[in-house]
C-alpha cells in the first residue's frame, strides 16, 4: 500500500540520507512516500537512484539566480507534488526566506553535529568533523531541525550522540555520525507522518518521555 504522506528530498550529492529514506520506504517499516527528488546539481549521483527507481527528478536553478525564481521554482514543486514535507538530505544551498515562510515547519535538514555547536554558514561535511577534533569534543553526532531563515538555527526535532574517541580522524569520525543520521533522519520522517510532531516556539515535541524509574 503506497502511503499518502509525500515527501519531497532536497540533495546536493550522493544522496546517502535519501537513499537511507528510500530504503526504509521500500522495507515497508517507513509510512511515507518520496514524491520527489530535487538537486542543486545536474550531475549529482543521487538523480540516477531516483530515476533508477521511478521517482520524480527536478535541478533547481543555479545560486546565479535571482532567488526570486528559486522561491518560485521550489514552491510550484512543492505543490505540483502534493508534498507534506521538505527534507533536505546532504542539500548544500540556502533555502530562500520566503519557502520558509510559505512552508512553516514543514523544512527539515540534517547535521553532521550537535546542534547549536559546529552549524553555520560553511560548516558542513569534513569541515564539521575536522572543528569537532580540533576543539577537542569527547561526544559529537547528528541533528535533525526544522529549517529556518538562517542557516542551522531552527528548533531541534532529533538529536544522536556518539563517541569521539582519541585516535578518531574526520574520516572516521564522519563514518560513525554518517551510521547515525541514516538511522534518525527517516525516524524524523516517521514522526511527521505519523502526526506525532507539534512545535511551540523553539520547543518540538515528539512524544518522547522520561524512561520509568524502578
Amino acid at each position: 500500500m503506497v502511503s499518502d504522506f509525500a515527501i519531497a528530498v532536497l540533495i546536493s550529492g550522493r544522496g546517502s540520507n535519501f537513499i537511507a529514506i528510500q530504503q526504509r520506504i521500500e522495507e515497508g517499516s517507513l509510512p511515507a512516500r518520496i514524491a520527489c527528488v530535487i538537486s542543486s546539481r545536474a550531475d549529482a549521483p543521487g538523480l540516477a537512484y531516483a530515476t533508477e527507481r521511478g521517482i520524480p527528478t527536478l535541478v533547481m536553478p543555479g545560486k546565479e539566480q535571482p532567488e526570486e525564481k528559486i522561491t518560485t521554482f521550489l514552491l510550484e514543486a512543492f505543490r505540483k507534488y502534493d508534498v507534506a514535507l521538505v527534507v533536505l538530505a546532504g542539500f548544500l544551498r540556502k533555502i530562500p526566506r520566503a519557502v520558509v515562510e510559505e512552508w512553516p515547519d514543514r523544512i527539515i535538514n540534517i547535521h553532521p553535529a550537535l546542534l547549536p555547536s559546529f552549524g553555520g554558514k560553511g560548516m558542513y561535511g569534513r569541515r564539521v568533523h575536522e572543528a569537532v577534533l580540533a576543539y577537542g569534543c569527547k561526544v559529537s553526532g547528528a541533528t535533525v531541525h526544522l529549517v529556518s531563515a538562517d542557516y542551522d538555527t531552527g528548533p531541534p526535532v532529533l538529536q544522536r550522540c556518539v563517541p569521539v574517541y582519541e585516535d578518531d580522524t574526520p574520516e572516521t569520525l564522519a563514518g560513525r555520525v554518517l551510521q547515525v543520521e541514516h538511522a534518525l533522519l527517516p525516524e524524523a520522517v516517521a514522526l511527521f507522518a505519523s502526526g506525532q510532531v507539534v512545535v511551540s516556539g523553539r520547543t518540538v515535541r515528539t512524544g518522547a518521555t522520561k524512561l520509568t524509574q524502578s
